[in-house]
């Protein structure tokens, strides 16, 4: 397995799951995290690999991947990281700097917000990784990032620190121009796409960047 894309499935709410089709292809390594397998078994595609303590899948899914020569990484329940981290360290340790996260946001609040919190991870800097579900597409903004869309997506920036420096946003609505956002104002939320693709650069801090797809 040497491509340089990983996509990788969890076991959250998953609103489109007909994308994982567009991520079928040899050209990425295809991570099932846990009770994520199903998904990949409805969709009939095989994972290369999964990774977790197998809690969250059934008796079937399990044989299904043992019927397809999936390779499984198989932790013990009683850890200190979750079924996510676990395969997050995986794909650093492999040195891929491209990944998308399919099924991690909805359900359970506590897990939703720390798989975005686990974006924060050092580890991660340099590499595109993204929070993915078909209708919205989540991600960190630690310089600058640059999105495809279409006119009337909407994009929310929420800040990760108690002030974050110098936003500027390109294409939105509501323009950002070197100025501050603050934790506990929500200046940063709802703002809209004008183009097929929009950037929002930060001088300092963290946001987590949340864009929703309207249509879908």
């Amino acid at each position: 397995m040497d491509a340089k894309k990983a996509v990788l499935v969890l076991n959250g709410v998953f609103p489109d799951p007909s994308i994982l089709a567009s991520y079928s292809s040899s050209a990425y390594i295809k991570i099932a995290v846990d009770g994520g397998l199903k998904y990949f078994r409805h969709a009939s595609i095989t994972p290369d690999i999964l990774i977790g303590d197998l809690d969250s899948i059934s008796l079937e899914d399990r044989a299904w991947a043992e019927q397809q020569s999936v390779q499984i990484l198989q932790y013990p329940p009683e850890k200190d990281a979750s079924d996510f981290e676990l395969s997050l360290t995986w794909v650093i340790q492999q040195g891929i700097p491209w990944v998308r996260i399919l099924a991690a946001l909805g359900g359970r609040l506590d897990q939703t917000m720390a798989n975005c919190f686990l974006l924060m991870n050092d580890q991660l800097r340099g590499m595109d990784v993204r929070f993915e579900d078909g209708k919205e597409e989540v991600c960190l903004v630690q310089q600058s990032i640059t999105l495809q869309g279409q006119p009337g997506d909407i994009i929310s920036l929420l800040p990760l620190q108690a002030v974050v420096y110098g936003v500027t946003t390109h294409d939105l609505k509501y323009p950002l121009h070197d100025e501050e956002l603050s934790m506990h104002q929500a200046r940063g939320i709802s703002n809209v796409m004008l183009t097929t693709s929009a950037a929002v650069e930060v001088k300092e801090g963290l946001c987590l960047l949340i864009h929703t797809r309207q249509g879908r």
